[in-house]
């Protein structure tokens, strides 16, 4: 207990704070929340999703993992996601990264760090995607710098290939695409200026799908047959 006896007693002195400032303000945040944003950052401690955008309780619904990643099998982001836009209905996505990012740095290394390795390999693809103006960078600072700012914006066109951003983008108020970085030497965040639309556009011959209706009392499972082989062979 005494490792967080300072967490407990800054607790009670916020509580107190708020208080002081606004009597209902506690009993308005548990009557529920409708949150503007979601912000999708890094797990750094050094970047605050509500410290460095200025947004108090209630304003934004926040998911953070190592590098900021949209990664297509985390069941954990695409969660959070889907909450997000179909039930919260939040306006805007933050993906929201860091220069000086560990995540970034270690996957642009070439050494193992065990079990990370596996998650890093999303960052070593974008690497592979932008290759020749990576490798153009002779600067190893601002070639990081660099890469934190393509993996954000790969990271904006992963939210764009999921259906549930393809299926908000239907409806009459779809959530817009951000793509941030947070520059912890001087507070600054600044706009990648990722035109969510056009991301989308851009890759809609590749990445679109379509929601199938059917009647699951007579529609048949497909099956997977390989190519040139006829069923029963």
């Amino acid at each position: 207990m005494a490792g967080i006896s300072e967490i407990l007693e800054n607790n009670k002195h916020w509580v107190a704070s708020r208080n002081a400032e606004d009597p209902e303000f506690f009993q308005r945040l548990a009557n529920g929340q409708s949150p503007k944003y979601l912000f999708i950052g890094c797990s750094d401690s050094r970047v605050p999703a509500s410290g460095i955008t200025g947004t108090g309780p209630g304003e934004m619904f926040v998911h953070r993992n190592i590098a900021n990643l949209v990664v297509h099998t985390d069941m954990n982001l695409l969660s959070v996601l889907q909450y997000a836009v179909e039930v919260l209905g939040v306006k805007d996505i933050l993906v929201c990264g860091h220069y000086g990012c560990g995540g970034v740095a270690a996957a642009a290394a070439n050494k193992q760090y065990g079990l990370i390795d596996n998650w890093l390999v999303n960052i070593r693809d974008v690497i592979r995607l932008h290759e020749a103006e990576y490798l153009r960078e002779k600067d190893d600072t601002a070639r990081l710098r660099r890469l934190v700012e393509l993996n954000v914006m790969e990271q904006v066109r992963n939210l764009a290939k999921t259906n549930i951003i393809q299926n908000a983008m239907r409806g009459e108020n779809p959530p817009r695409l951000h793509g941030l970085v947070y520059d912890i030497a001087d507070g600054v965040l600044k706009d990648l200026n990722v035109d969510g639309e056009d991301v989308i556009t851009d890759m809609e011959h590749i990445y679109a799908t379509e929601v199938q209706d059917h009647d699951p009392a007579t529609d048949e499972t497909p099956e997977l047959t390989p190519a040139g082989v006829a069923d029963g062979e």
